[in-house]
């Protein structure tokens, strides 16, 4: 699977080969289609790899918690999911700008049932006056952007802030967020 990340990522869907994915991972070309029918399939799997990972977090929203420390927790894995893993933000970013063909599916239903239950979350906080009032599916996929816009966007992150800027690039952009999300959401009054 890492080593299809790998492929697809940098070569895209249609330039990847399963013998490129099969030599990147030091198996056979047979041996890889022993556990996978096709191409395709080898990329759904690495796209549903890649969304389990991603949705782990917001799926551990506590209801109970306090939001603000439950949103700031949810900020920080994100971005570190980035830093950690650029190449999983590079694929699915790809997948969405071809129109998700592969994963439209899950978009629309999976994901959208994950994102409505934890709206429903963030919902409740603001009717309890525990959040100021936003739109709480926009507010996830606003975190959504900010934080994969590092490993996106990161050539372009490290051109802006310089050498020096650069190497505490996740550090300060995780000050930055929070500071700015954590105190919009802070209830007012």
């Amino acid at each position: 699977m890492k080593a299809a990340l790998e492929v697809f990522s940098e070569a895209g869907y249609s330039a990847a080969t399963l013998e490129r994915i099969a030599e990147a991972a030091g198996i056979s070309k047979a041996s890889l289609l022993y556990y996978f029918p096709g191409k395709e399939a080898v990329y759904v799997a690495v796209l549903e790899d890649t969304l389990a990972f991603w949705l782990e977090p917001l799926a551990a929203l506590d209801p109970a918690g306090e939001p603000l420390e439950e949103i700031g927790r949810y900020v920080t894995t994100k971005l570190e999911m980035s830093r950690k893993r650029p190449a999983a933000s590079r694929l699915f970013a790809n997948e969405i700008l071809a129109g998700a063909p592969a994963i439209g599916g899950f978009l629309k239903g999976p994901l959208k049932e994950l994102v409505d239950k934890e709206a429903a979350v963030i919902s409740g906080w603001i009717a309890e006056g525990r959040l100021a009032p936003v739109d709480p599916r926009h507010l996830i996929m606003m975190i959504w952007a900010v934080t994969q816009h590092y490993a996106d966007f990161d050539p372009q992150v490290q051109a802006v802030l310089g050498r020096e800027a650069a190497k505490r690039r996740f550090a300060a952009a995780r000050e930055t967020l929070l500071a700015v999300l954590l105190e919009g959401l802070r209830p007012r009054g």
